[in-house]
């Protein structure tokens, strides 16, 4: 279990935080909840979201994880959609009027002075539940879905990637993320699971963030290539800041694709590598680089197997890039129906939507989503060419518009802090691409506009693209 748990205003040691989730658990129990009961968490990152969660577990129920500050519609279908019983939230949260809820605080003050009916956590009910967890994916082939997931195999999932990676016991754990979702929420129970510190910062003030790093003297960070762009920016601003993370061993990235030059500036301020990997809410956790193996995203874990296929479904050899195919014990139960039922998936080879290549030692290199665009008799990946144009130092978002001449015309968005012209980015991006994949039209942004994940908008990069 944790062994001891930073936040900003506390600190907590594992036994602590132990029995103050078994009361939490008691108090649940009062909101006539138990085994097998839907409860959806629309909370913020917190310790009492952290004893909620795990107490929840203790009970036995399917906890579906919802973004703290999802707007009030969207979580009234999610509710429906999902047959929740109880929802438990911040007080800040967005909630439609008529769902059934209880304020986190409320379950919190009421558990301050009840004695535990037992003495340890136990989640072996939990970890039965074909639906422990309901999580919703990124949306970013169409609408998010809730994806049902087996608690067992979810743990087991964390055990193997700890084992790659090398997390182990006294680590003090540093995600700046969310924990409602997959990679966040992977860190909680790695901590939990290799008895590590974890300190819970505020991942969206990165000054904060590092000053409470080096107050807990942090080990190991994992947060989102968005997330290292700013730390880094600011600790060239403020050099102090770089202090914060002076005992870090391991930084380590995932949920977006990572670009050269942040991984270049992690070694000159730390002389550390970014440890990228690769995963999704469906399948967990994939392939992992790590200290002795920092290339691309590192080597599939145990258990798991990976193929690269070209569009006939042939298996490519050594760095052809393909769409990803994996096998994996650990795969989602399925997603749910409009009814809040599970949808089972097939538990055969899994079609990722994702374009990759292996190398010669098995080591995984993930290119992007798998979008055709057609322009001109050409089919296009635009993924594919984000790719080659991070590899050359330009940080771009391609968006294909409609186009009655062309079939289709594209817009390159370049991210650029120096704001450097329109003009001078469409020179360098012609002298990589061939005239085939040329942009139609080239805009300049300071930054690109993030979700609550930390990844890149593409919404919003969209709607930038379709009104310029």
């Amino acid at each position: 279990m944790f062994t001891r748990i930073y936040s900003p205003d506390v600190v907590t040691d594992g036994a602590e935080f132990e029995q103050q989730a078994l009361r939490v658990a008691e108090a649940l129990r009062e909101e006539n909840i138990g085994s097998g009961d839907r409860v959806l968490l629309k909370a913020e990152n917190s310790l009492g979201y952290l004893t909620i969660l795990l107490a929840l577990m203790h009970l036995g129920t399917s906890i579906v994880l919802v973004d703290h500050m999802e707007h009030a519609d969207r979580t009234a279908a999610t509710i429906a959609s999902s047959d929740v019983t109880l929802a438990v939230v911040d007080d800040d949260a967005p909630m439609p009027p008529r769902a059934r809820s209880v304020s986190s605080y409320e379950i919190l003050v009421s558990a301050a002075e009840r004695t535990p009916g037992e003495e340890r956590l136990s989640f072996d009910d939990w970890k039965k539940l074909p639906d422990s967890l309901v999580m919703w994916s990124s949306g970013s082939t169409g609408a998010p879905k809730g994806v049902a997931k087996n608690g067992a195999k979810f743990l087991t999932n964390l055990e193997r990637n700890a084992d790659l990676v090398g997390h182990r016991a006294g680590d003090v754990l540093l995600p700046l993320l969310p924990f409602n979702h997959q990679y966040g929420l992977s860190m909680v129970f790695i901590a939990w699971l290799r008895d590590c510190e974890f300190v819970i910062a505020p991942y969206r003030r990165p000054d904060r963030a590092l000053r409470l790093a080096g107050r807990a003297g942090a080990t190991v960070v994992d947060a989102t290539p968005s997330t290292y762009r700013s730390l880094f920016n600011l600790i060239d601003k403020r050099p102090s800041l770089r202090e914060g993370l002076a005992r870090a061993r391991m930084l380590c990235s995932g949920a977006a694709p990572l670009e050269p030059e942040v991984t270049e500036r992690a070694v000159e301020l730390f002389g550390l590598p970014l440890l990228d990997s690769y995963g999704s809410t469906e399948m967990g956790n994939v392939a992992f680089a790590n200290l002795g193996n920092p290339h691309g995203c590192g080597q599939i874990v145990e258990g798991l197997a990976i193929e690269v296929r070209a569009e006939d479904g042939t298996v490519l050899p050594a760095d052809e890039v393909g769409e990803l195919f994996v096998l994996d014990p650990d795969l989602m139960e399925g997603y749910l129906d409009e009814h809040g039922r599970i949808r089972p998936v097939d538990r055969g080879w899994y079609a990722t939507g994702d374009l990759g290549r292996l190398d010669a030692e098995g080591n995984l290199f993930v290119v992007g989503r798998k979008r055709a665009v057609h322009r001109n008799g050409h089919t296009l990946h635009p993924a594919m060419i984000e790719h080659r144009l991070a590899e050359s130092g330009c940080s771009a978002a391609i968006i294909a518009l409609p186009d009655q001449r062309r079939g289709s015309s594209l817009v390159f968005v370049v991210q650029d802090g120096a704001q450097q012209d329109a003009h001078y980015w469409r020179a360098r991006i012609c002298d990589v691409l061939p005239p085939a994949e040329q942009p139609n039209r080239v805009l300049v942004t300071e930054r690109f506009p993030l979700n609550r994940n930390g990844k890149p908008d593409r919404d919003q990069i969209e709607r930038l693209a379709t009104t310029e």
